[in-house]
């Protein structure tokens, strides 16, 4: 039997944490060798370590300890200092003790995979432990942890810590109570090796016996040696350690909800595609070899031939320019361009340069010449956008694109330049994202004429760029499509096959001439085939939607350029003018044919106009993209032939990219019609949109890629897009390359029916991916607008009232929109807007701007007239809900922290009764005492100083003059008050002196004084009856005032609000008798009220607690010490002095420890915002303390005006609350004032509660305040965990003071009331000589005053001790001090929030302002706008809290500013504000219900 002094001994050394694991060892073999007995033929360094292991359990069968021994063998990793300390025999040691308590009869083997041998928690969520805040006391704790589970191992009287550890907890040791590192590198060590031989078990003897020595299989016993190498093979063939199992998933993969795949969904069965060869492109004789050959041949040989004719805003031609026009036009342009606009030397433009184009839309003419020139000249021409303000939608993109190709020089037109913006001095401005251009007017008169032996250089069609044309994305970027000339002239040639041109032929242009079908057809093709062509502009389509109808008619054009657009304008009308006819039409083409409504659109315009001769074969839709041009068009057909079929598809078939025709709901069909076939000399084939290009089955949708000579080359100075675009190689199913032709991808959607026609579905920028499935925007939009349009109705405020008015908007009816989309596309609408008509951003030619109302939509510009948010049938991936481990006791969480080496998360000030005070102040026990003490020992001491808007002294108070005023208030209180000792008296006086003297005339009176805010006489309704609720409830038998406040109580106007008839005696105190107090009231004891302190919290309840004397001298005492107060001091105090610290700082602590207190009531600063910081600066004061709303208001009033104030006297500016610390606002705060001299380490902030007023407070000696950044994510979970500054989800979070002298706090979980580590989120719970001695209520709810301040631990060393419960999630971290204090560690407590606020949603816990402050970021007009604003706030508040917190809000109440109640400390009554919406008082501006 193995004495118990020399346990004991042992214990001592454990737990001192300044013994290594070495010097451990040789002590405990030294203390322990009397009682080991020695074992023979073993070698002696085997035998010290058998010494170290032989009390021990019963053993296991002596073949279970071979097979099992390497798997106990097990190094943490984390660097040297763990490896050094090691916590495996810990983590053993810890399961086999719990083990023994949980089953007293039962024999439990070791666990041999590092897991808990009771019962794991279903939870299956794996988190690392929390290593980011490791320290040396960190490491010394698992230290001690290890050494200790060593001990307790081999000695079998030492398991009296563990016996208690497991009493609070009916359940073992959990997830949370194992231990989960990597594997570490080998570490050697005797407890290690002895472990890795040793088998423990339990059974129900409470004696131990020595344990079998056993090694494995085929290993002397005389070789260490062959030991460790044994040892380390088992180690390399052990599986790794599971992770620690913990309450949470910490990782974002995991915790979101990832949707299965649909078992039933259809997937592709045909064959893979090969790829659609178009036919063979034609070599006709007389094709030029470039573009710019035909041109001349046609400018010199042709001449008077029309070429383009421009109408003017009414539909009438205006202007016929010629073959030959065009060719010497574009020559004298082309001569300029190269000679005239630099010197010889030093020319502006040289053949390869790029050149901006800008001419407006109604301006063909001018536009062809100077492309045509450019192409004479060999320069690039870039077509783009006349810029008309700024400020254009997509207007910046378009200045990124002109400055990545390197332009310098724009051409333009004379009334365009003119019509351009410009600056007050005549200059054009600098457009946003411009580069800087120089101007060119390209009309006649400014050209200079060529000489007779110039001519331009025009050789055969090459791979050099020709032209740039502009694409924009779907996110608004703008990228060139460069094309070089080979492209340009083989497009031509092949449209000119497919479309069957012929010279002299007249089309119709109602397409932008300067991109896509409309310069193909209309200026490239045109030349080249000697065609007419016939532009009309977008502002005449708007005035005379079928003025294009008309000009065919009139010109007797065989084909005619339209979108379905025109095709509805024309429809509608079509009633305008009847004696039209369109038999002259070959091909009818529409350049959007791939859109879902053109089948509609084609329809109807058909069955209207074929009477007027329209041919139904010639109708031909076409597809296009700038990157492969033209992809497919239908080619005239046979009169009398019949028309290509139609393919009727299934939407959910479509959905999962798969050809299925529908046969049952004509209502979930999509009906598509073919754009013909593959162009001449093109190649097409069909890949999977995502991932590598594989190629498609036959019944399955991709996206089309083209192969031919006609297309574009590459976009221009994006190198990795371009390959990625252009340069695509197809690849089979087992992903080896098809062919080595590049494709180019052109970023529509389709498949190749029955005799290879290509059909289009959609686009690749459209498409919306939900749940696995795949959607088309334009089909949603068509479904959209097939709705029947209705009134809508919208209810709003106007004027202060609610009205309900409707808004015939040409919008469509919100319920069956969704309804519609919802039941044939499966899919639901996240938000729909409805904004007045012809309010969206436009496109040149009057389409509406996707990317950039989607812009304007984000940042809160859209101004619609009302919305409607669905997020509750859109987000189907929110995070799965938390899942709490059943039966998990605080024990089991004390003991994992242990084992995972964190640190009980508790801490404390200084002691006071190592203190020295050698005031005579602490020779007293009440305040009251310290009062007559200084009155007679310095009766001319200053205390008191009040201070006026204007900065003026209007009141002082020597400690002689104090006392005397208190002496007259207690005479009047026993003679006209008739009171009694313990009688409460309510103090109603606005801040000032005189609320200080009534408290202390209470105190020599022997009345509990109640210190409350007076009434507003502006808002009694609102104010009274709270004054009046303190009253009844702290059940006054006196009221004391001033006079002015004694009429307000009783006027008329506070009859309204209350019954004035039963206010209890009501005293003036402005004009006082001078008569003597007999006797000055003594308490009996100590622990006697001192007074009662009333106040609203946070959470918006009206809580009184009560303060004992001790209480009282005890917090005077610590605040005295911690900030250093003397009687030589001057402190500044701009706090409401009516309840909580603030009532302490205003009324006590000058009393108590003598020094001045300048007051500074915070009304007085609405008047005069400099009245703080300017009396610190006057009295130089060292020592202030403010609120937030105090530091706010002159935050935001004050800016950088200084009037000459300097703060470079403050030592501490403290803001006094109870609540997070706002980092955001203090930072602010010292920023701003930095540059007159206050210091960045000034501002601090404390921390108290209704339980305790004062726990943290910055003291003048302590280091600075520290600031942690915390991941958000984690703290959800009530976990706490370090992350690095810019982290994503991070929150900076700042230390709320120092912890005062003789306060201890611990953090506790709020359930099981059991201490947590350092790593968790719980309740702070608080104990000290000046905590409140519990509520003061009516009812006296005993219940709530023994949970709140008599509370004790469920389990731990400090379970004895009596705590009180703040009310406050925080946690403990321990964090370095200044430099200067020589490194030393100290403990930071970080308030996060109110318990009584949390939202608990799905088990997380979020916290309000956190939300708040996402909110508050979303838009500027937050805090600051105006009521035709409020709409634009749903969406964007709606988004931000769905993606940084993960909710979906239901309401949203957009309100005035200053509706949101606060209270005197500038906290937001977050309880009252819900309140008031529930009962319908805030007036809102607009209430979003999002279904």
């Amino acid at each position: 039997m193995i004495p118990r002094e020399t346990t004991e001994t042992l214990f001592l050394f454990l737990v001192s944490g300044d013994i290594t694991q070495k010097g451990y060892e040789k002590k405990r073999a030294k203390l322990l060798a009397p009682y080991v007995p020695q074992t023979q033929g073993v070698d002696p360094a085997l035998q010290k370590e058998s010494r170290t292991q032989t009390p021990a359990p019963a053993a296991a069968p002596a073949s279970a300890s071979s097979s099992s021994s390497s798997k106990f063998h097990r190094a943490r990793s984390g660097g040297a200092r763990d490896e050094r300390y090691r916590s495996d025999i810990h983590t053993e040691a810890v399961q086999a003790a719990l083990a023994k308590h949980k089953e007293q009869k039962m024999a439990l083997p070791m666990p041999t995979k590092r897991r808990s041998t009771f019962v794991q928690s279903p939870a299956d969520a794996c988190t690392p432990p929390d290593t980011s805040s490791a320290s040396e006391d960190e490491g010394s704790l698992r230290r001690q942890a290890a050494l200790s589970a060593a001990l307790h191992q081999s000695l079998q009287n030492a398991e009296s810590w563990i016996n208690r550890s497991i009493q609070g907890s009916s359940t073992s040791s959990s997830a949370s109570s194992t231990l989960s590192h990597g594997e570490g590198k080998g570490t050697s060590g005797s407890l290690a090796d002895v472990f890795a031989n040793t088998r423990i078990a339990t059974t129900s003897s409470s004696s131990a016996r020595p344990a079998t020595k056993s090694f494995p299989p085929g290993v002397p016993v005389s070789s260490r040696v062959s030991t460790k190498i044994q040892q380390l093979l088992n180690t390399l063939k052990r599986p790794k350690r599971p992770p620690l199992k913990e309450f949470f998933v910490d990782d974002f993969e995991e915790i979101v909800e990832v949707p299965q795949p649909d078992p039933n969904q259809p997937k592709p069965e045909g064959r893979q595609m090969t790829p659609v060869k178009g036919e063979p492109l034609g070599v006709v004789c007389n094709w030029p070899p470039a573009l710019e050959a035909a041109l001349q041949r046609w400018g010199t040989t042709q001449a008077k031939c029309p070429c383009l004719t421009a109408l003017d805003v009414t539909g009438k031609p205006v202007y016929t320019l010629t073959y030959g026009k065009l060719w010497s036009r574009s020559l004298k342009l082309a001569y300029t361009l190269l000679n005239k606009l630099g010197t010889k030397n030093e020319p502006v433009l040289k053949p390869g340069d790029r050149v901006a184009l800008v001419y407006p839309n109604n301006d063909p003419v001018m536009f062809m010449v100077a492309f045509y020139g450019c192409l004479l000249a060999e320069v690039i021409p870039v077509p783009i956008e006349v810029p008309l303000t700024r400020k254009d939608a997509g207007g910046q993109q378009i200045g990124f694109l002109l400055g990545s190709c390197g332009i310098a020089l724009a051409l333009t037109t004379e009334v365009c330049l003119k019509g351009l913006p410009k600056t007050q001095n005549g200059e054009i401005v600098q457009f946003k994202g411009w580069p800087r251009l120089k101007w060119v007017v390209t009309d006649s008169k400014y050209l200079s004429k060529s000489p007779k032996d110039w001519q331009p250089n025009i050789s055969a069609a090459g791979t050099e760029p020709a032209y740039i044309e502009y694409k924009t994305s779907k996110e608004g970027s703008v990228m060139g499509v460069t094309v070089s000339r080979i492209a340009m002239l083989s497009h031509c040639q092949a449209l000119s096959q497919a479309c069957n041109y012929s010279e002299g032929e007249t089309i119709v242009n109602v397409l932008d001439f300067k991109k896509d079908a409309g310069l193909w057809h209309g200026i490239l093709t045109n030349v080249m085939n000697k065609l007419h062509t016939i532009s009309v502009p977008y502002s005449v389509m708007k005035t005379c939607p079928l003025s294009w109808v008309q000009r065919v008619h009139t010109h007797k054009a065989k084909v005619a350029l339209v979108k379905c657009r025109d095709l509805h304008w024309a429809m509608m009308a079509h009633r305008d003018q009847r004696d039209v006819s369109l038999s002259s039409l070959r091909m009818l083409i529409v350049t959007d044919g791939a859109n879902p409504w053109s089948v509609s659109s084609c329809d109807a315009f058909l069955s209207l106009f074929q009477s007027h001769g329209l041919k139904p074969e010639a109708i031909c839709p076409c597809a296009t993209s700038p990157e492969a041009m033209t992809i497919a068009i239908r080619r005239p057909g046979v009169p009398g032939a019949p028309l290509p079929g139609r393919a009727i598809l299934s939407m959910n078939g479509l959905s999962f990219g798969v050809i299925r025709v529908n046969t049952e709901d004509k209502n979930s069909a999509l009906t598509v019609q073919d754009v013909g076939h593959v162009m001449p000399g093109g190649m097409m084939c069909i890949v999977k949109p995502d991932g590598p290009p594989q190629l498609c089955k036959t019944d399955e949708i991709g996206e089309i890629c083209v192969s031919s000579r006609a297309g574009g080359m590459m976009y221009y100075g994006l190198a990795g897009l371009t390959k990625n675009t252009f340069e695509v190689i197809p690849v089979n199913s087992a992903g080896s390359p098809v062919g080595d032709v590049p494709f180019v991808r052109s970023g529509l959607l389709g498949f190749v029916g029955p005799g290879s026609l290509v059909f289009v579905v959609g686009k690749m920028d459209g498409l919306l991916t939900v749940s696995g499935r795949r959607h088309n925007a334009d089909d949603i939009v068509a479904t959209g607008l097939a709705v029947e349009s209705i009134k809508t109705v919208y209810r709003g405020r106007a004027d202060g009232m609610t009205v309900t008015f409707s808004l015939h908007l040409v919008l469509y009816n919100v319920g069956i929109c969704l309804v519609a989309i919802d039941s044939i596309h499966q899919v639901g609408v996240y938000c729909l807007a409805l904004v007045p008509a012809n309010t969206l951003p436009k496109t040149p030619l009057g389409g509406i701007h996707i990317s950039q109302t989607k812009q304007h939509f984000l940042e809160g510009s859209l101004h619609p007239c009302n919305i409607l948010m669905c997020p509750h049938t859109c987000v189907t991936n929110l995070p799965k809900p938390r899942q709490k481990q059943p039966g998990v006791g605080p024990a089991s969480v004390m003991v994992g922290n242990l084992v995972a080496g964190k640190r009980i998360a508790q801490a404390s000030g200084r002691d006071l009764g190592q203190l020295e005070d050698n005031d005579l102040v602490k020779k007293h026990q009440f305040l009251t005492e310290v009062l007559q003490w200084r009155a007679q020992a310095t009766p001319d001491h200053p205390l008191f100083l009040l201070l006026n808007a204007k900065g003026t002294t209007v009141c002082t108070a020597t400690c002689l003059q104090l006392h005397k005023k208190a002496e007259r208030i207690a005479s009047v209180l026993c003679d006209k008050g008739h009171l009694n000792a313990g009688d409460n008296v309510v103090l109603l006086y606005p801040p000032g002196i005189e609320l200080i003297t009534a408290f202390y005339g209470c105190l020599y009176a022997g009345c509990i004084p109640v210190t409350v805010r007076p009434p507003h006489a502006q808002s009694l309704t609102a104010t009274l009856p709270t004054v009046r609720m303190i009253v009844e409830v702290s059940k006054a038998a006196c009221i004391l005032t001033t006079q002015t406040l004694m009429r307000l109580l009783k006027s008329r106007e506070a009859a309204a609000a209350v019954d004035v008839k039963t206010w209890p005696t009501i005293i003036d105190t402005d004009d006082l008798p001078r008569k003597r107090l007999s006797q000055i009231y003594k308490p009996p004891t100590s622990e006697m009220l001192a007074y009662l302190d009333f106040s609203v919290s946070t959470t918006g309840m009206l809580t009184g607690v009560k303060m004992s004397h001790a209480a009282v001298s005890g917090l005077c005492r610590a605040i005295k010490l911690q900030c250093e107060l003397y009687s030589s001091r001057q402190i500044a105090i701009c706090l409401d002095p009516y309840c909580g610290l603030g009532f302490v700082l205003w009324c006590l602590c000058s009393v108590y420890s003598g020094h001045q207190s300048i007051l500074i009531p915070p009304m007085e600063l609405e008047s005069n915002l400099f009245l703080w910081l300017s009396t610190v600066s006057q009295y130089k004061i060292r020592d202030t303390f403010c609120s937030y709303s105090v530091m706010e208001l002159c935050t935001k009033g004050l800016g950088n005006q200084s009037r000459g104030i300097n703060l470079s006297c403050v030592r501490t500016c403290v803001v006094v609350a109870e609540e997070r610390p706002r980092v955001s606002l203090t930072h602010s705060f010292s920023k701003l004032f930095k540059d007159i001299g206050l210091s960045s380490r000034a501002v601090s902030t404390t921390f108290g509660s209704r339980v305790n007023v004062a726990i943290c407070l910055q003291g003048t000696s302590g280091p600075d305040p520290t600031t942690v950044y915390v991941d958000l994510k984690s703290l959800r979970h009530d976990r706490v965990r370090l992350v690095e500054r810019g982290a994503p989800q991070s929150l900076l979070l700042s230390e709320s003071g120092k912890i005062l002298p003789g306060v201890k706090v611990v953090i506790v979980n709020p359930e099981t009331k059991g201490p947590l580590g350092d790593s968790h989120l719980g309740e702070i719970w608080v104990n000290s000589p000046h905590t409140a001695s519990g509520y003061y209520t009516i009812y006296d709810n005993e219940t709530l005053q023994a949970d709140h301040f008599n509370t004790r631990l469920s389990f731990g060393d400090a379970a004895q001790t009596l705590w009180a419960r703040t009310g406050y999630l925080g946690f403990v971290r321990r964090t370095e001090l200044t430099a200067a204090s020589g490194g030393t560690r100290h403990d930071a407590l970080y308030v996060v929030g109110a318990l009584d606020e949390t939202l608990e949603l799905r088990g997380l816990r979020y916290h309000p302002i956190d939300i708040e402050t996402s909110v508050s970021r979303t838009h500027r007009s937050i805090l600051c706008g105006c009521e035709q604003e409020a709409l634009d706030l749903v969406p964007l508040v709606t988004n931000v809290v769905l993606e940084e917190h993960y909710l979906i809000v239901g309401v949203v109440v957009v309100v005035d500013p200053g509706v949101i109640p606060i209270n005197s400390r500038g906290e937001k009554q977050r309880m009252h504000l819900r309140d008031s919406f529930l009962a319908d008082q805030l007036d809102p501006i607009y209430v979003a219900y999002n279904m």
